[in-house]
């Protein structure tokens, strides 16, 4: 950016000053003894200047926002046109309870659904499964049927909303559930908008809620991406997540290079089905964590922008420049939130929120101060939501693009965290791509030794914690906690019997073996999966046929 001669200059008067006022002010008073790391373990210079991005190229690396290669984001006026959609992550016990905390959430000014499901939900059980016992909405809503959809659904506009789903393995299932679902509102499934998470190559780096080996699960996933591309325009059939892998224990850098190789591993698996790639690319979108190193992780999400643009322009061949914009919704890191002092959790997500929103996200999710305790009572979750508000209203960070575009130390973080992220994609490479790192359990690793490495920091005094390992209070918590009500496993259980006792069995049979012919075959499984829900065959049911036909996946230990 600056003639060899001005650098030679600046860097000159650079080594005055440290040796004059740097070096004096040493003397009188030592920096810190701790060492000036990220949580990458990347180290922070005491100063950047321009010699940090003496090879930075305005128009190449950085540019405007909305044009190539989108590191200051994705849109020409960002969030002075529109505001990122405020999606408060939210399900609990049955239909009927997570059903009128939508409807709080809406009226509180929430712009966008996403939907938390349960553990058997998630393990595609129906509630009633021995397997289930003790689980029924202790994490998000229980579904075990349309019925359930129907409920958790009702007096809310599909139409005017966008609706995110936290669903991995059984994706393909609860989508087709919301898909008639809406279709018996009236809503044809051209007009719905949503994402699916549908994430199930980081079930193996990371959350573990996996049901069939890989191969299939990615069958899965390009079903849904096909039968998306196809007949419903405005719906993104996957969010690669990075979030659970930051949850799990990556640092940034892991958290950025394991979710992009995840991400370009669909695109590879959609291109060997003999799809275009500019019809679904697209409708891929991205999940991010924001953990407590500010900088850092907006460095990661404008790394994570020019290194999809140039990969999908350059080495995939997409064509449409809505193929190279890299979508993402954040939501503040779970783990960092403490049981100790929860009121300090406010704070963190508040830091957290604002690195996401300078970041250039897309939609946010603030955790409530609570979650380390209990599921999110309702005042907890309005402090959350009025802590995104604030930043959008009272803060003025959203009057420019980009505003920490150009910054030294931003630029250089930048640079340095995509540097090592491609570092990362060519050992994924070497070792047989991303489905082959699970096999091998070279990325699982990766993440468990970064946690432990983590949490010795933690442990040792190293990295600090306020309110865990330093300024530790001994008063009690004093803030509500959220209390289920007793009788929703009881409603929801007989509701379940009662959908098997009066539906159509003979045609259940029916649905359910086609399903399994469409499963041994090389066909589209999404038409099947939604006749057979429209009999409302259960998730259970519709599961069960897939473990018959793919098998069980069981991870082989990794030391």
């Amino acid at each position: 950016m600056l003639n060899e001669n001005e650098l030679q200059k600046i860097n000159t008067a650079q080594e005055q000053w440290e040796q004059g006022s740097v070096r004096k002010t040493l003397e009188r008073s030592p920096e810190r003894k701790e060492r000036f790391a990220n949580i990458s373990d990347i180290s922070v210079k005491r100063l950047y200047g321009p010699s940090d991005v003496a090879d930075l190229d305005y128009l190449r690396d950085l540019g405007f926002p909305g044009e190539y290669p989108y590191i200051r984001g994705i849109y020409p006026t960002m969030h002075r046109g529109r505001l990122w959609t405020m999606r408060m992550f939210a399900g609990f016990g049955s239909a009927e309870e997570s059903n009128a905390r939508y409807r709080f959430l809406l009226e509180q000014g929430q712009t966008g659904l996403s939907v938390a499901f349960d553990m058997p939900t998630l393990y595609g059980l129906d509630t009633d499964d021995s397997q289930a016992a003790g689980e029924f909405g202790k994490c998000g809503v229980a579904v075990s049927s349309l019925a359930d959809m129907e409920i958790l659904f009702d007096q809310i506009p599909v139409d005017d909303i966008t609706t995110s789903m936290t669903i991995n393995g059984p994706a393909a299932v609860i989508w087709a559930m919301y898909i008639v679902m809406a279709e018996r509102k009236g809503v044809p499934m051209a007009k719905l908008g949503g994402t699916i998470q549908n994430d199930i190559l980081k079930e193996y780096h990371a959350q573990k809620e996996f049901l069939y080996p890989p191969q299939p699960s990615m069958r899965l996933v390009i079903d849904t991406f096909e039968f998306g591309a196809q007949r419903l325009p405005r719906w993104n059939t996957v969010s690669i997540s990075g979030y659970h892998i930051r949850e799990a224990g990556a640092t940034a850098v892991q958290e950025l290079a394991f979710t992009l190789a995840d991400g370009f591993a669909y695109v590879e698996a959609a291109l060997a089905r003999g799809l275009e790639i500019d019809s679904f690319a697209p409708r891929l979108s991205f999940f991010f964590n924001a953990h407590n190193d500010f900088f850092e992780e907006i460095a990661k999400y404008r790394a994570a922008r020019r290194i999809w643009a140039r990969l999908m322009r350059e080495k995939y061949g997409a064509k449409n420049p809505e193929s190279w914009k890299l979508r993402f919704h954040t939501q503040t890191a779970g783990c960092t939130l403490t049981a100790e002092q929860p009121e300090n959790n406010v704070a963190r997500v508040t830091l957290q929120a604002l690195a996401a929103v300078l970041g250039g996200t897309q939609s946010l999710h603030t955790n409530s101060m609570d979650e380390a305790l209990a599921l999110p009572s309702e005042l907890a979750v309005r402090v959350a939501l009025r802590t995104q508000q604030i930043i959008a209203h009272e803060s003025g960070v959203v009057n420019s693009c980009d505003p920490l575009g150009g910054s030294y130390y931003i630029e250089a973080m930048t640079d340095q965290m995509e540097k090592a992220a491609y570092k990362y994609f060519q050992e994924i490479e070497a070792r047989g791509g991303v489905v082959g790192c699970i096999n091998n359990g070279y990325i699982q690793k990766e993440i468990a030794d970064a946690a432990a490495r983590y949490q010795c920091e933690i442990d040792v005094g190293e990295r600090i914690l306020v309110g865990v390992n330093e300024f530790k209070s001994e008063e009690p918590v004093q803030i509500p906690l959220l209390r289920m009500d007793p009788e929703g496993e009881r409603r929801h259980l007989a509701r379940l019997e009662r959908v098997r006792r009066e539906r159509d069995n003979k045609a259940v049979e029916q649905r359910l073996e086609g399903l399994r012919m469409a499963a041994q075959s090389a066909a589209n499984v999404m038409p099947s999966i939604i006749e057979a829900v429209r009999v409302y065959a259960t998730l259970g049911e519709i599961c069960q046929v897939f473990r018959e036909v793919f098998g069980e996946y069981r991870e082989a230990p990794v030391i």
